[in-house]
């Protein structure tokens, strides 16, 4: 039986056609006055197939599909089939064997270690947001407030029987927590389906399907619609790079490598133990296409974080000399790779306005964030990895030491306006062994939680957008595990620890209010040292300022565990300069050794500024000051 069009065959066939969704896996239709499902799957290589389900006993043998054309997709229709059957895909493959195989574009799953897809129509979800999405399109997210808190859904919060909190639970308690927070953004690590709990999501079973651990589809979609309620964007992480090896997900699908490549030496990841998509194939290119787009049509998520894309732009990426194969020109770049990444971040900027792109890129791979007609990747951000290294390495040095690496702090200015760079502290830091956040600072507790509000005091006063990892705003003390809730009594038995929560809050509060602070991120006008080099006294200071010139903020930061009672720093413009945010003060924890409401300028030149101020400057401590007209 023919159940489409040539013309639909032949787009799917030649990677044409962007909204696989709409056509493949189970589709609700009505033939011949019926209604039921048509059931389709590519697998240009098996012999036969079938599909199994509840609705016929699992019997290979009830529901033979039929080849459409030579496009190597089966299908059939099958009357009656209702939402929430569940199902699979019956082939004989290449070799003559007798597998089962879950449905690629399965929109949702058995939880595991089941495996079977269920049918579920994600397009009827009666969203809400409109208000939202109007003003996400209308908007330029490289020049609006961008904070995000990066998360793990199945670990932020337990309940008392250890069981996670549910879509519906984070609609409620996670949506406010962000708001409180003063977050912009929320970032899920992966929520595509996936059998191994441990692998945080980033070895995908299911790239069509929300995992099924925490609720259904429509839950999923609603938890989404509550952020945009309360003006807070989503992104997740999308992982295009690689697949695991589970016998019944894409690997070896029809008895062949076809999603995969069939030599190792550009099919295999060697660190992971995983499958890399053959992205040269049309199928399988137009596959992760319609993929990333599935995240913004259906769900309405507002940017994607493309995970591991260095593994995808290298042929050689962490191979030795004779376990890879060059490209056709002789190179080490994965030219597939390239045009698919473009393809994709062309698409979602044309259909999706405001949306972004963000790339975990952790080589120098050049204009990752330059238009694609400049030579680019096309991405909205870049992680901006080398940053985070550097300040980590360099606040866990002995505060003695400091001086001996005080460029690390600097040196990431001299290439920041090299790419749109955003700032993380992610979960890439607080695992494997590495660490919490606060197990890394120096000294004692309080010294420990001081040196974490500088080093979020930097994070949040330097160009660039900025992402936490959660855990890290409580000053969790235990590495993040994906077994365990966060440690949330630290905020309810340690004022110490409140304290550094506020700071995060009023951060998030004083960054928003404040356009400098993100408006010109990109703009070399935005920023300007006033003191890089005071290395012996560990002290840097600098100005932001927006594209008017209508505000103006110096940012002063001592990274030493000397007080200064009389630091003079120099400033620009003559009038008065006052204390707006200040990571010492009592109400965050610190002892409010500094306490600077208003200083007056004084007539003779510093840093090579007309003017100067002296304040006093608290030991870890980052200090702002407003020029007020």
């Amino acid at each position: 039986m023919q159940l489409f069009l040539d013309s639909e065959l032949r787009v799917m066939r030649d990677g044409g056609e962007s909204f696989l969704y709409d056509k493949l896996g189970a589709q609700f239709r009505r033939i011949n006055g019926e209604n039921g499902v048509v059931f389709s799957v590519w697998a240009p290589n098996a012999k036969s197939a079938s599909v199994v389900g509840d609705f016929n006993g699992w019997n290979p043998g009830s529901n033979p599909l039929s080849l459409q054309g030579d496009s190597g997709i089966w299908a059939c229709f099958i009357s009656g089939v209702s939402q929430g059957s569940h199902y699979k895909f019956h082939l004989l493959n290449s070799l003559g064997e007798a597998v089962e195989k879950t449905d690629p574009m399965g929109r949702f799953f058995e939880q595991a270690p089941k495996n079977s897809a269920i049918v579920w129509d994600t397009s009827h979800f009666d969203w809400s947001d409109q208000k939202w999405m109007d003003a996400r399109s209308g908007g330029n997210p490289l020049e609006s407030p961008m904070s995000i808190y990066e998360m793990h859904l199945g670990s932020w919060r337990k309940h008392s029987d250890a069981e996670s909190y549910s879509y519906k639970d984070l609609a409620g308690e996670l949506v406010n927590y962000i708001s409180e927070m003063g977050f912009t953004h929320v970032e899920f690590m992966p929520v595509a389906e996936h059998a191994y709990y441990p692998s945080w999501g980033y070895q995908v079973t299911g790239f069509y399907a929300p995992t099924s651990r925490y609720g259904t589809p429509d839950e999923f979609a609603a938890l989404i619609n509550a952020f945009h309620a309360a003006n807070i964007g989503v992104i997740i992480d999308w992982v295009p790079a690689h697949f695991p090896k589970d016998d019944h997900a894409l690997a070896r699908f029809d008895g062949t490598a076809l999603y995969e490549h069939e030599d190792p030496r550009l099919g295999e990841h060697p660190d992971w133990g995983t499958l890399i998509f053959n992205y040269g194939c049309k199928e399988v290119a137009n596959y992760l296409t319609s993929n990333a787009l599935y995240w913004f049509d259906r769900f309405h998520v507002d940017g994607l974080r493309v995970d591991a894309v260095a593994s995808m732009l290298y042929l050689d990426y962490s191979r030795k000399d004779g376990e890879w194969i060059p490209n056709k020109e002789g190179g080490r770049e994965n030219l597939e790779a390239v045009k698919l990444l473009r393809n994709i971040n062309h698409q979602v900027a044309n259909r999706y306005p405001g949306a972004v792109m963000i790339a975990e890129e952790s080589t120098s791979w050049p204009k990752v964030t330059h238009p694609i007609t400049d030579g680019g990747l096309g991405f909205s951000l870049k992680w901006n990895m080398g940053w985070m290294h550097d300040n980590l390495n360099f606040f866990r040095q002995d505060p003695k030491k400091r001086h001996y690496n005080f460029d690390k702090i600097t040196f990431a200015m001299s290439y920041h306006y090299s790419e749109n760079f955003l700032l993380p502290l992610s979960h890439d830091e607080v695992v494997h062994m590495k660490g919490s956040l606060f197990g890394k600072m120096p000294g004692d507790e309080r010294s420990g939680l001081a040196n974490l509000r500088l080093l979020f005091g930097c994070q949040w006063m330097f160009p660039g957008k900025k992402l936490l990892f959660m855990g890290g705003e409580i000053g969790q003390k235990n590495e993040w595990n994906q077994d365990c809730d966060l440690d949330w009594k630290l905020v309810g038995d340690n004022w110490l620890n409140r304290g550094l929560q506020r700071w995060v809050r009023d951060l998030n509060c004083f960054y928003r209010e404040h356009v400098s602070l993100w408006e010109s991120d990109f703009n070399p006008d935005g920023f300007q040292w006033v003191n890089c080099s005071d290395r012996e006294k560990l002290v840097l200071s600098f100005i932001r300022r927006n594209s008017s010139e209508s505000e103006r903020l110096l940012v002063i930061v001592n990274f030493s565990a000397n007080h200064y009672s009389d630091y003079i720093v120099g400033v620009d413009k003559w009038g008065k300069w006052e204390e707006v945010l200040n990571s010492d003060k009592s109400i965050y924890g610190g002892e409010s050794k500094s306490t600077n409401a208003s200083v007056e300028i004084i007539l003779e030149s510093c840093d090579e500024m007309e003017f100067s101020i002296s304040i006093s400057l608290a030991p870890f401590a980052i200090v702002v000051f407003h020029l007020v007209n």
